[in-house]
């Protein structure tokens, strides 16, 4: 009888300290947000992930009712700002403005990284997408692709990008094998704006540059434009074609960025945060701002965005073997 009274004892007791603890869980996410909320950006400031994680954070904070705090985490490709986010508490209150490289190509091109990228995140948004454009300076003769091509199978182009791994560089090295180009020497910078300074120049031949970084110096005729990477044109570039139409029939690259939260995170404050960020990016004044970037809006669901990284990361993998590069 004593056994059984203690035993009694014990689950209730067990079951007492769940009820509280599952009070606790409840009233915290029903208070949610009670303290400012940041943002991790695994790139520096500047960045064009960095431009539009701030464009969400301040309509995002007045949504929440808190502060909402950008935090540049920049360094290896991304990997760290990405594996401190990984590591946060799974409470909303630390949050990853991710990209196609750090969520999609990275773990491809890294050994040994410190998160994983399907497993330790939770989707919350894809925010927006973004088509590179293929950029020569002027003394590349080239005014089409096909001129291009032609032109790179016989005077040994270069192309220029922010770092290994990255769009601009897969970009490349995608347009390498379908345009059947064998020679096209890649020169990897670290950060964006001193290759396109190398390519107006002449030390490099070409770059498959961000828009926001290329058109001012597209529109000042410093570099001319011959393709965009995505498969349909570019609302701030009207008379420049794909690449596909241009030349390379079914090419498409598209960076794009979103928003994660450590796994783990309750499903009332990951849909509380996609509620809030998909009714921001309909509204006009941003839609304006992201689009004059160079940027599509997006939001969708946690389910859809999940299901679309997961694509990607399957995607770059096969195009990453192809191309024979190897994992650092």
């Amino acid at each position: 009888m004593t056994r059984f009274l203690k035993s009694r004892r014990a689950l209730l007791a067990a079951a007492l300290l769940g009820a509280v603890a599952h009070t606790g869980v409840a009233q915290a996410q029903a208070t949610y947000p009670s303290k400012p909320v940041q943002i991790v950006v695994p790139f520096a400031a500047g960045s064009v992930t960095d431009l539009l994680a701030r464009i969400v954070a301040q309509r995002l904070a007045e949504a929440l009712g808190q502060p909402v705090v950008i935090d540049n985490k920049a360094g290896a490709d991304g990997n760290i700002g990405a594996a401190y986010a990984a590591a946060a508490a799974p409470d909303g209150y630390t949050l990853m403005m991710g990209a196609a490289s750090t969520n999609a190509i990275n773990p491809s091109l890294h050994k040994n990284l410190r998160f994983d990228a399907m497993r330790d995140f939770a989707p919350i948004t894809n925010v927006a997408a973004m088509p590179n454009v293929l950029v020569v300076g002027p003394q590349v003769p080239a005014r089409s692709v096909k001129d291009f091509i032609d032109a790179a199978k016989t005077d040994k182009y270069s192309f220029a990008s922010s770092g290994a791994g990255g769009s601009m560089h897969l970009s490349g090295e995608l347009f390498k094998n379908m345009a059947q180009i064998p020679d096209f020497l890649h020169v990897p910078y670290k950060g964006g704006s001193a290759p396109v300074t190398d390519v107006m120049g002449g030390r490099v031949s070409a770059m498959f540059c961000n828009l926001p970084l290329c058109l001012p110096h597209i529109r000042s005729g410093k570099l001319t434009a011959l393709g965009v990477t995505s498969t349909k044109r570019s609302p701030l570039l009207p008379d420049v074609p794909t690449i596909a139409q241009a030349g390379v029939p079914g090419y498409d690259v598209e960076g794009w960025f979103g928003l994660f939260a450590p796994a783990g995170v309750p499903k009332p404050i990951l849909t509380r945060l996609n509620q809030e960020v998909v009714r921001i990016l309909q509204e006009p004044k941003v839609r304006e701002l992201l689009l004059a970037q160079g940027a599509e809006p997006i939001g969708d669901s946690p389910e859809a965005f999940g299901a679309f990284v997961k694509k990607e990361h399957d995607r770059w993998a096969k195009a990453i073997r192809a191309a024979g590069i190897t994992p650092q």
